[in-house]
C-alpha cells in the first residue's frame, strides 16, 4: 500500500525546508519564516518535526511485514543500520563542506551533529523499538522518553548552573553533550559557542518520539477505511495534541532547539492536522491535481534536501569580486536581482520561492527520468 497523501505531505515539508533554509541566510525576513529566538514556535519550527513524523508514518508500511507476522532477520537490521549510517554520513558531508565549495573535512573541528544526523539516529532507534516491542511497549517507551526528558532538564542540577536552567549552555542536555562530544565538535553559531547544539545528542531522545508519533498514526490509518471519518479522527487527535502540548508548555516551555517534550506533542498535533487535510483531499475526495508538484518533490525528498543545502553553502561561501569589495554570491544575487526592486523583506522571500521552484524543476526532471534516489 502506498499513501499518496504521505508523499504529498513529505513534498510540502521538503519545500518548506528549502524555503526557510534559503530565507534564513538573509538578514531581513518575515517573522513566520524565522525560527523562534528561544522559547516559542513559529511555522518554521514545524518543518523539521514534520519530517520526523513522516519518517514514522512511512515506517508503518516499510516494516509492516516484519511487525505483523514474521520476525525481522539480520538482513533487515543491516538494511536499517545501513540507511542510518548513510544519512549520518551525508550530514557529516554537509558539515564538512567549507571554503569556496571545497571539501576540506577538518576532523579537528567538524560538527558531529546536524539535521540528517538526527534523522539517522531517530530512525534507527525508533525502528529498533518498533521491531522488538509490542504496541503497548512502544507507547510506554514514548511516554518514558518524554517524561524522563522533562524531569531531567527541569530537576537534575547542572554543575555551575543548577537545576531547571533552560539556556543554550546551562541546560542538562548541553551538559551531557559536552561530556560526550568534544567541545570543538559542537555547534559554534547562534550563540552556542561550542557549549551545546540545537541538534544535540541528548535532545535527540525526545525526537525519537516525534518518529514514534508518526508510526502510531500510520498504524491507525492502516486499520481505518478510506473515509472522511478517518480524516476527522486524525484532526481530533491533532487538536488533542495541540492542547496537551500547549498546556505542558506552561511548565516545560515549547522549544525547538531543546526539542522539549511539550514541543514534541505540540508539533505532532500540527503534523496530524496537515496529514488529515492531505488525506481528506487526496485519498477520500480524490482531489489531486494541486498536489502533483509536492508529490514529485516528496518522491526524492532527501536528494533534493541535500542538494539544496549544498547550493546554499556554495552561494554563501563563494564570492564575486576580490579584496574588500568581494561580496558573497548569495548577497550579490539577493541585492541585485531581488532586493533592489522588491525590498529586503520581499526580496528574501522571492529569492527563496525562486529557489523552491528551481528544485521543483529538478524534481520534475528526475521524475520524468524515473530517477528515484532512495537511502
Amino acid at each position: 500500500m502506498r499513501l499518496t497523501s504521505l508523499d504529498v505531505f513529505r513534498g510540502i515539508t521538503i519545500a518548506g525546508m528549502i524555503l526557510v533554509n534559503m530565507v534564513g541566510v538573509a538578514d531581513d525576513v518575515y517573522p513566520p519564516l524565522a525560527h523562534a529566538e528561544w522559547h516559542g514556535c513559529t511555522p518554521t519550527d514545524l518543518v523539521f518535526p514534520f519530517f520526523l513524523f513522516i519518517v514514522g508514518v512511512a515506517m508503518t508500511f516499510s516494516l509492516s511485514k516484519y511487525t505483523e507476522a514474521n520476525k525481522p532477520t539480520k538482513a533487515v537490521y543491516w538494511r536499517i543500520l545501513r540507511r542510518a549510517a548513510i544519512l549520518f554520513a551525508l550530514g557529516l558531508l554537509l558539515n564538512g563542506f567549507w571554503n569556496k565549495g571545497i571539501w576540506t573535512f577538518d576532523l579537528s573541528n567538524i560538527r558531529f551533529m546536524g539535521v540528517l544526523q538526527r534523522i539517522s539516529l531517530t530512525y534507527l532507534l525508533a525502528s529498533l523499538a518498533v521491531l522488538n516491542l509490542p504496541r503497548k511497549g512502544q507507547w510506554i517507551v514514548a511516554a518514558v522518553l518524554l517524561i524522563g526528558y522533562w524531569l531531567a532538564l527541569m530537576y537534575i542540577p547542572v554543575p555551575g548552573y543548577g537545576a531547571g536552567v533552560l539556556t543554550r549552555d546551562g541546560n542538562f542536555g548541553a551538559y551531557i553533550d559536552r561530556l560526550i562530544i568534544p567541545k570543538a565538535h559542537l555547534y559554534a553559531g547562534d550563540g552556542y559557542k561550542n557549549l551545546g547544539d540545537p541538534e544535540g545528542l541528548f535532545s535527540t531522545i525526545p525526537a525519537i518520539v516525534s518518529v514514534l508519533a508518526g508510526y502510531f498514526t500510520g498504524q491507525w490509518i492502516r486499520s481505518q477505511p478510506v473515509q472522511s471519518r478517518t480524516s476527522i479522527g486524525l484532526a481530533l487527535f491533532g487538536i488533542g495534541c495541540l492542547i496537551i502540548g500547549w498546556a505542558w508548555g506552561w511548565t516545560f516551555p515549547i522549544n525547538k532547539k531543546l526539542w522539549t517534550s511539550s514541543y514534541v506533542v505540540f508539533t505532532s498535533g500540527w503534523a496530524l492536522l496537515l496529514l488529515a487535510a492531505c488525506y481528506e483531499l487526496i485519498e477520500v475526495r480524490r482531489i489531486r491535481r494541486w498536489s502533483k508538484p509536492f508529490e514529485i518533490m516528496g518522491l526524492n525528498a532527501i536528494a533534493l534536501f541535500v542538494a539544496s543545502v549544498l547550493l546554499i553553502k556554495i552561494l554563501v561561501r563563494t564570492s564575486i569580486g576580490t579584496g574588500e569589495n568581494a561580496i558573497s554570491t548569495y548577497n550579490w544575487i539577493y541585492q541585485n536581482i531581488f532586493a533592489s526592486w522588491a525590498g529586503t523583506l520581499n526580496g528574501s522571500l522571492l529569492f527563496a520561492l525562486v529557489t523552491v521552484l528551481l528544485w521543483l524543476a529538478v524534481g520534475i526532471f528526475m521524475y520524468r527520468q524515473h530517477w528515484f534516489i532512495k537511502v
